[in-house]
């Protein structure tokens, strides 16, 4: 007949107790993602996302300085959905504006606007919205409504008291740029590439890098006379052909089962996918130079995906999120290719546009390199 201490021994269990929190003490990375994670949860849930944008950049196409039109403008401007940024003086500004993402919303007054109005003539005013981003354009189409109204409370007295009435004398159109429909799918699946390349590239490097120091053969390279910056270059061109890969499946599937439009310059795409691939390897070989094993290299990388998703606009509207939030996504690269792959896919753009979103993205990929290579030649040490 067995003893209980042959079945259970408190004794045996404290030592295995003891060892585990021993080795979880030992491996401060998996120890700090445990409270690392859900902690950046809790910060940028709570303070950072916002599903309701506000004051998103605006022009006003003024062909007509009525009283009626200098209230809507004043009401717009104090009703947090609408940032005034300037005056343009024409729709081809106008279009390039949205175009680029200057600005969000065009408000175009016809000319000829207040003596219509005078004779009863019910004239329109034009509100032009970037529905890329559906969610971003819903609140300012939402809250134009009870911006009219204050408007004619306040303008429509005096010599112009004439003119009010039950109905407003002059209706908004609103026109929903480059997503008409509102359909969630063309904004979302662009998106999809900035994401899935940046969960793929960062977690590939990093794990090959690592599990090459766990298996000895990265010694073996250090022992030749190979520079850090070759050891870099070498490990992460490779994985470019991944990305291409996944590039065309994805162009091909967005294409073909989401209908997802791609109307700009196809040169300017593929030079910035291909900067952005770089950088994501860049920033995959820097995890692998702090990860001591395939595990905390795996971690690392997801790491790095939550605020990927949460900050850079894939998911939840920029121009919602706090000034500090905003400075963190800027310096997240996706946040700079999800602008490019959409001004590319959605609006057509070309080089031209899309200088500024490649030249984040050079700057980060320079910073990443640098920090990198000395992380790398400490380890070296």
């Amino acid at each position: 007949m067995k003893r209980m201490s042959d079945v259970f021994s408190f004794a045996r269990f404290l030592a295995v107790l003891v060892k585990e929190f021993i080795q979880m003490r030992r491996d401060r990375v998996t120890f700090g993602m445990m409270i690392g994670i859900p902690v950046m949860q809790l910060l940028l849930f709570g303070y950072a996302i916002d599903t309701d944008p506000h004051n998103l950049p605006t022009l006003v196409e003024m062909n007509d300085e009525a009283v009626v039109v200098r209230a809507l403008t004043a009401a717009m401007d104090t009703s947090d959905y609408f940032d005034f940024i300037g005056i343009s003086t024409s729709e081809t500004e106008s279009a390039e504006a949205l175009q680029d993402g200057t600005a969000q919303v065009v408000l175009t007054v016809p000319e000829g606007f207040e003596r219509d109005m005078i004779r009863g003539l019910h004239p329109q005013i034009l509100l032009t919205v970037d529905a890329s981003d559906p969610v971003a354009a819903a609140g300012a189409i939402g809250a134009i409504n009870g911006v009219v109204e204050t408007a004619i409370e306040q303008s429509l007295t005096g010599p112009h008291a004439s003119s009010a009435s039950s109905q407003a004398p002059f209706d908004v159109v609103i026109h929903r740029a480059y997503n008409p429909a509102q359909e969630t799918s063309i904004n979302i699946v662009p998106g999809l590439l900035a994401i899935i390349l940046s969960m793929t590239m960062i977690l590939i490097t990093a794990v090959a890098i690592v599990r090459e120091s766990e298996k000895g053969t990265m010694e073996s390279l250090i022992a030749t006379p190979v520079t850090a910056a070759e050891v870099m270059l070498g490990k992460i061109l490779p994985y470019v052909f991944v990305g291409y890969v996944q590039t065309v499946v994805f162009l091909v599937a967005a294409r073909v089962l989401f209908s997802v439009p791609f109307s700009g310059s196809f040169g300017a795409f593929f030079v910035g996918f291909n900067l952005y691939i770089i950088v994501n390897l860049a920033i995959g070989f820097l995890v692998s130079t702090v990860a001591q094993n395939q595990l905390q290299a795996m971690q690392l990388s997801f790491f790095t995906i939550l605020p990927t998703v949460l900050l850079s606009g894939f998911m939840f509207p920029f121009a919602a999120m706090p000034v500090w939030a905003q400075t963190l996504g800027t310096a997240i690269p996706a946040t700079h290719f999800l602008r490019l792959v959409r001004k590319v896919m959605l609006k057509g753009a070309g080089f031209q546009e899309v200088l500024p979103n490649m030249g984040a993205i050079v700057v980060i990929l320079l910073v990443v390199i640098v920090i990198a290579l000395k992380r790398y030649r400490q380890t070296l040490d």
